[in-house]
């Protein structure tokens, strides 16, 4: 029986992430045409490059983890369907991560043809987390900044961009949700966590991402022509924090180098745990820097509001309690978050995780789950190997699996690590 187990919930998650993805192509093209239509061409190029660049990173990803020549990654009769160039041609369409929903939905509805499927589900549902995760962070996080500055310096409400604020909030929200409970996964079931661990979890971030998304959209509103600047610089000295940390997330040098390239935008924007070490003092440095640079940008954007007013009228008072606000939110939210460690985190040593039992390649071979033929001997004695009562393996059958040895994702697992323990 798999380690692993694919619980109708998560297939829920999956198909309900899927349905929000498709939601979220469709607000983008009615954004788009909205932008074009008002002539806001400063705008839409924004839009354009935060959609192309996070589509291009996200296929990236998706491609590398295909394309890996230590592993057969393709479980699936519908991912195995297409030939490498076909694949490829898929990703430079945009269409890779489709494919990966395809094979978690065969995988969870048919299970012949796979071996272990919900090994093979679960395995594919981490890296759609990872996906979603990285997606989240490059397109819909800053989206939000985009249409709250919008707003903001306009002081109207249209109702498309109140509709892709909510959306995107709702997708960088899901993402969260959906990492942790990928990394969840591998908990033992011993130390399986509470629902009221994974609100807490979901609160505490929904806080720090929202009042960091909210800095940042008062500052671009106020000096929108610094914020490319701001985001340059934090971008670059997070990414030495990212190669300074050592991952070892992708298996090639190449693709390590994107993937820490990929954790520095995400801690522009919020934290998660990439390395092992010293996790609490990085973590420590960093939410130290990100207060700070939080407080900066409300006070800079109440200074410029006061001496440059905008096109509507904000009165100081108004101004300071909005800024007072926003970094109120980040303090509750680091609060709640060391509510968490403290009396909610399990902390799990790294043997006790599940899908650690192979180290290679983190997975079963799908002959191993086929019954090992033995031979029957009298009378041999145990010092050849045989087994006293009378049994062998026979050498020239697949070689036993231990039962924690079942199909796993070992990137995720690694952050499984370094998250509990």
């Amino acid at each position: 029986m798999s380690v692993f187990k694919y619980s109708p919930v998560d297939f829920l998650f999956i198909c309900v992430g899927l349905l929000l993805q498709l939601l979220d192509v469709v607000l983008d093209a009615v954004a788009l045409v909205s932008f074009y239509q008002e002539g806001a061409y400063w705008s839409l190029g924004v839009l354009l490059l935060l959609l192309m660049g996070s589509s291009a990173l996200v296929q990236a990803f998706s491609w590398l983890w295909y394309s890996d020549p230590d592993s057969d990654p393709r479980h699936t009769r519908v991912e195995k369907w297409p030939s490498r160039g076909t694949l490829r041609l898929l990703h430079l369409l945009q269409l890779g991560v489709y494919l990966r929903h395809a094979g978690v939905v065969e995988a969870s509805l048919c299970s012949s043809g796979v071996g272990d499927p919900a090994g093979v589900a679960v395995s594919l549902s981490h890296d759609l987390s990872m996906l979603r995760l990285f997606e989240a962070f490059s397109e819909s996080a800053p989206q939000l900044v985009l249409m709250l500055a919008i707003t903001l310096r306009s002081g109207e409400l249209d109702p498309v961009t109140v509709l892709k604020a909510v959306g995107s909030a709702s997708a960088v929200a899901f993402s969260v949700t959906m990492y942790h409970r990928s990394l969840r996964s591998f908990l033992p079931d011993k130390e399986k966590q509470r629902a009221a661990s994974s609100a807490l979890h979901f609160l505490w971030n929904l806080l720090l991402v929202s009042s960091r998304l909210a800095a940042l959209a008062l500052f671009a509103s106020a000096l929108p022509c610094f914020i490319f600047a701001h985001f340059l610089c934090s971008w670059a000295l997070l990414l030495l924090a990212a190669w300074r940390s050592q991952t070892d997330f992708m298996d090639g040098p190449g693709g390590e180098r994107l993937y820490r390239g990929a954790v520095a935008l995400v801690w522009y924007f919020d934290w998660f745990n990439v390395a092992e070490g010293r996790t609490r003092r990085r973590a420590l440095l960093y939410h130290g820097y990100a207060l700070a640079d939080v407080s900066a940008l409300c006070g800079l954007w109440c200074w410029t509001v006061s001496a440059r007013p905008p096109r509507f009228e904000i009165p100081p008072r108004s101004a300071v309690a909005v800024a007072v606000a926003v970094v109120a939110a980040y303090v509750l939210g680091l609060l709640l978050k060391m509510v968490y460690y403290k009396w909610f985190h399990p902390n799990v040593a790294k043997d006790e995780l599940r899908g650690v039992a192979d180290d290679t390649d983190c997975r079963a071979r799908p002959e191993a789950d086929a019954e090992v033929p033995r031979v029957r001997f009298h009378g041999v004695p145990e010092a050849f190997g045989l087994r006293s009562d009378g049994d062998v393996t026979d050498r020239g059958g697949p070689s036993a699996v231990a039962p924690d040895a079942t199909r796993c994702n070992k990137r995720m697992r690694k952050l499984a690590e370094n998250f509990y323990s």
